[in-house]
Order: structure tokens, then C-alpha cells, then sequence
């Protein structure tokens, strides 16, 4: 959840993570069980990651960047549309035809999603801010994984401030459920 470094090695690495899961559903029969075990991890990393985009990153992407509105607004789109993806997935057996089709959605929107961040976003944030700057940033969204929310949330805020005042609140829920329901969402 938290591995050091600025921000864009942060986000780089939990990048690689999800990847890591993906090609270990993707590894693994239709239908195996395991399947549901390796996408709720999926989906935990993703949500958590994207609330810490969501409430540091895209705000400092708008500061720093001329187009960074713009920039901005298309990565919240992805966030959003994988969002629904997470959300549906949900409910879903691993068993069930529609779990493969929804997994497959996910890693095809994450996948696009990582490629655009890490071939353009990234190089150009690299440019225009500080060592210094994408070190603080680095921290404060490993700060923000720490208390996100772990399952999608689809109609909640993902721009600040409202995101900044609700994503701690949303994340405790998240993790009483998890305590309460047991295994599945770690």
C-alpha cells in the first residue's frame, strides 16, 4: 500500500501491483474461485490508488500542468468508468460467464488507463514540478491510501473538496464492513 519514493515511483509501483493480480487471474481456468480472490485484491488496490489520484495528484496536475484541467478531467473519466466496471463486478461470482466479462472490461480500462498516465502524465509532471514537490506529493498519497475507501463507490465525490472531506469517512466504513463480513476485501 505505501512504498516510498515521489510520487510518480509510488503510483508507478502500485501500477505494477495491479498487473501483477491481473496476470494472475488471467493465469487461472474460468471459474476458479481464486479468480474472485485476486479481483477483490484488484479492486482494493484500484480504489485506494484512485482516491489518492483523485484527492492529490489530479489537483496538483491542474496546478502545474497548462492543460492540466483538461488532463485532469480525462483521468477522472477513466476513474469513473472503472469505477462502474468495479461496482458491477461486485456481486459476481467467479463462476458466473458475466465475471469474465466484466474482468476482462476492467483490465482493458485499467490497463489503457496506467499506459496513458505512464507514457504521457507522468513525463510531463516530471518536467514541470520539483523533486521536492513529487517527494511531498509522494507522501501525501501515501498518507491518503491509508485511510481510502477499499470497495468503489461510484456516486461519491472525486473532486475536491468534497472527496478530501468524505474519502476518511467512506475508507472507516469500508473497514468496520470488512471486520464485520470477514474475508473478501482485503
Amino acid at each position: 500500500m505505501g512504498h516510498g519514493g515521489d510520487v510518480i515511483a509510488e503510483l508507478t509501483t502500485d501500477h505494477r501491483e495491479v498487473e501483477e493480480l491481473f496476470g494472475k487471474i488471467a493465469a487461472l481456468p474460468s471459474g476458479n474461485e481464486q479468480r474472485r480472490k485476486y479481483a477483490d485484491q484488484a479492486v482494493t488496490e484500484l480504489v485506494r490508488h484512485s482516491i489518492a489520484e483523485e484527492v492529490y495528484l489530479y489537483p496538483a496536475v491542474r496546478e502545474v500542468l497548462p492543460d492540466g484541467d483538461a488532463i485532469a478531467g480525462k483521468e477522472l473519466e477513466d476513474h469513473a468508468e472503472a469505477e462502474r466496471t468495479m461496482k458491477a463486478l461486485e456481486g459476481v461470482e467467479a463462476s458466473d460467464a458475466e465475471f469474465d466479462r466484466l474482468i476482462g472490461e476492467l483490465m482493458t480500462e485499467i490497463r489503457s488507463h496506467v499506459r496513458d498516465e505512464e507514457e504521457n502524465l507522468f513525463p510531463r509532471l516530471r518536467s514541470a514540478a520539483s523533486a521536492d514537490e513529487l517527494m511531498k506529493l509522494g507522501d501525501k498519497v501515501r498518507q491518503a491510501k491509508k485511510i481510502a475507501p477499499t470497495r468503489p463507490h461510484p456516486s461519491a465525490p472525486d473532486t475536491p473538496p468534497a472527496n478530501k472531506l468524505l474519502a476518511p469517512g467512506v475508507g472507516m466504513v469500508d473497514r468496520i464492513r470488512k471486520v464485520l463480513t470477514g474475508p473478501g476485501w482485503d
